[in-house]
């Protein structure tokens, strides 16, 4: 039977748990903490506490494992889950397939320029440099030992419960008037699409990005949830005036296109959302259906 353990169950990584334990598979993962792993049990996953500073304390944790997907981001140290399983993930003898989730952060600003897999990677932000040092560290397990990675480049991520439609019913929803500046996105449901074709056509050393077919400015697609709401958008605001912080001021710093080519052709997926009308008509649709 196959097993799937997740490094970090949080938003995505419990969102591909919830649709493999449909299909029968046997899946475990980790919480930050005890209650979090109760929650996961409750749902049937074989739960297991870890962080940067708490490694999991279960020797057998791992055992069985066949496919694993890591979404803890790295830190000051490097990448955690190598940094302290990264021995105990190379003897895993039925181990068939790894997913690290990445961020096309690591691009840094292009001017608004196209960007595929082959683009040479130039983070502007802390956060950027250590996804870039990370996949590094995943790359050369594949490379010395075969370990079989594969590096998935995710951009901005929506779904239900985490939308433009939440941060309108929420007061935060800020229409910031940059129309020059885009963003990528991807439905939660289309980058576990994209896992699990991944997972049915192993390419170990292979990179991938995951987005949607449709860079658009974030004023935009605030302004098409609000019509779906059926209320006014929220004003824009001018970029120099909107107070922003220095967080989502950084956001802001790059500007690019990212290409989903090679995700489409190499691993034949078709996404249900190419873009962000279709994907927030998706998020209320599942809202209604609870």
């Amino acid at each position: 039977m196959s097993r799937l353990f997740c490094f970090g169950l949080g938003y995505t990584a419990r969102r591909l748990a919830r649709v493999l334990l449909t299909a029968g598979w046997r899946v475990a993962g980790t919480s930050r903490t005890a209650d979090g792993c109760a929650a996961l049990a409750a749902e049937g996953i074989e739960a297991h506490r870890f962080d940067s500073d708490y490694p999991i304390d279960d020797s057998a944790a791992l055992d069985g494992t066949t496919h694993l997907v890591t979404s803890i981001p790295p830190d000051k140290g490097g990448d955690p889950v190598l940094r302290h399983h990264g021995a105990a993930i190379g003897a895993l003898s039925a181990l068939e397939w790894v997913g690290y989730l990445s961020a096309t952060s690591v691009y840094g600003d292009t001017g608004g320029a196209w960007v595929d897999e082959t683009a040479i990677c130039a983070p502007t932000t802390d956060r950027g440099r250590g996804r870039v040092a990370a996949e590094a560290e995943w790359l050369a397990r594949f490379g010395d030992t075969g370990l079989p990675v594969h590096i998935f480049r995710l951009a901005g991520i929506y779904g239900a419960g985490r939308s433009a439609f939440d941060q309108i019913r929420s007061g935060r929803a800020r229409r910031i008037d940059r129309p020059d500046h885009l963003f990528s996105r991807i439905h939660v449901d289309d980058i576990v699409k994209v896992l699990r074709a991944s997972m049915t056509r192993p390419a170990p050393g292979t990179v991938y990005n995951v987005c949607d077919d449709t860079p658009a400015a974030s004023a935009d697609v605030l302004a098409f949830a609000a019509d779906l709401l059926g209320i006014d958008p929220p004003p824009l605001v001018d970029f120099d005036d909107a107070g922003l912080s220095p967080m989502a001021r950084s956001f802001y710093a790059d500007n690019r296109l990212v290409s989903n080519k090679r995700t489409k052709s190499d691993l034949g997926v078709v996404l249900d959302y190419p873009d962000f009308r279709g994907g927030l008509r998706g998020v209320l649709e599942q809202e209604a259906s609870g």
